[in-house]
């Protein structure tokens, strides 16, 4: 099935070199936002037990304020101090911002809430490359009785640059097969192989690879020791894929008959 990526061009995440006065060093590309918080601690406390940073200490009891015992939300004041941190670490060329990506499937199954949100974050500059991938045309909004292309709504879907993916070719879904039948450690043979890239062709690639488990337990269960092209086509039989099971279900009036 066709489908489309969006590519939401903003922002970054903290990465870079960190070279402080304290001895600690350390890639900053390997930090999240709540492990840099905590590495600012440790050098905080450091500088605070040698005595050497009144200020330090002074820093790290606010900062050691806002969080609560047992307690493992973030709250926006620890958001604000990481934030103010990471900023001041930029400011002083400790570190610096390279794009960051965070990949949403399926992104027409968030809500009108989670898009607001989203605008929002987007318009931070900590904010990473965001990737949305759906295989919807014009649906409506969760939430909303609006109808809107992707089920995305239009002001976000003007940040972003739109690409078209096109559905694999049966040589594709062959190769993609013997690849999982090789991860999974699952012998098959060549025509049962091309039977489940006629198959993939037919339903989905998603629906192909779901095939090779049932396959494996049936051939086992005849005593052979690899996938036949006779395994494949039983097992074909007693499974329907989502599109079967539609067409039937229009058929029969709503039931399975």
């Amino acid at each position: 099935m066709e489908g489309v990526a969006f590519l939401g061009w903003t922002g970054s995440i903290l990465a870079g070199w960190a070279h402080r006065p304290d001895g600690l060093s350390k890639s900053m590309s390997s930090f999240g936002f709540a492990e840099l918080m905590a590495l600012e601690l440790i050098r905080l406390e450091i500088s605070s037990r040698m005595g050497s940073n009144q200020a330090g200490r002074a820093h790290f009891g606010r900062m050691g304020s806002v969080l609560k015992p047992k307690k493992t939300e973030i709250t926006e004041k620890l958001r604000v101090e990481i934030n103010r941190v990471v900023n001041r670490y930029i400011d002083q060329g400790i570190a610096e911002l390279v794009p960051g990506v965070l990949f949403i499937d399926e992104v027409h199954m968030l809500d009108i809430e989670c898009f607001t949100y989203l605008n929002r974050a987007l318009e931070s500059s900590l904010s990473p490359i965001v990737i949305f991938a759906t295989n919807r045309g014009v649906c409506t909004i969760r939430g909303t009785d609006v109808v809107s292309p992707h089920g995305i709504p239009v002001d976000l879907l003007d940040r972003m640059l739109i690409l078209r993916t096109m559905p694999y070719s049966l040589e594709e879904i062959v190769q993609i097969m013997s690849i999982r039948a090789e991860v999974e450690s699952i012998d098959i043979d060549d025509e049962a192989l091309a039977a489940l890239g006629e198959i993939g062709i037919r339903t989905s690639l998603r629906y192909a690879v779901q095939m090779l488990t049932p396959s494996r337990i049936l051939a086992e269960t005849n005593g052979q020791n690899s996938i036949g092209l006779a395994d494949v086509e039983e097992v074909d039989d007693l499974f329907f894929d989502a599109k079967a099971s539609a067409a039937i279900l229009v058929q029969s009036e709503g039931y399975l008959t």
